[in-house]
């Protein structure tokens, strides 16, 4: 795998900005979710907020990417008490950069939208691990393990 994703910046939670950039040298999590505050995308955000103290241990920061605005990130953040920044990718640069913008069908009708995925951003920028269509429930407990399993833990 490994693939290097190129640099690049979105909004982010709190009125701040995320460059990638400024993380190398470190491991990161990005999630990849449709929508803020429905319930599939709550519960995911529940689980690895549940597990953040142990991410952190290991060296590992989490941010949660949609395509919803950083107003609406700051209220579902606010009302989750995630201790971990939502990035805003309404120009959907990131979406495009891991492909995770899929055809799906919604109420018979195809819609492009955001395929729930996960990926291990190793030191140099790269891909170490990913998940595509993912299942919510468990998926965050499943995350910690490939970290532990990478740090050796």
């Amino acid at each position: 795998m490994n693939t290097i994703i190129p640099d690049f910046e979105v909004a982010a939670s709190g009125n701040q900005r995320f460059a990638s950039a400024a993380f190398k040298g470190h491991p990161y999590i990005v999630y990849f979710y449709p929508k803020d505050d429905t319930p599939g995308c709550t519960l995911e955000g529940s689980q690895f907020r549940d597990l953040h103290a142990e991410f952190k241990k290991l060296g590992y920061m989490i941010f949660g990417v949609s395509r919803d605005s950083v107003a609406s990130h700051d209220k579902f953040k606010a009302k989750m008490n995630f201790p971990f920044d939502l990035l805003s990718d309404k120009d959907e640069v990131m979406c495009k950069l891991f492909g995770v913008i899929k055809e799906k069908n919604m109420y018979g009708k195809k819609v492009f939208g955001v395929e729930r995925s996960t990926f291990i951003m190793g030191r140099n920028g790269e891909i170490v691990r990913e998940w595509r269509g993912v299942k919510v429930d468990g998926h965050a407990v499943e995350v910690l393990a490939a970290v532990k399993s990478l740090s050796g833990a």
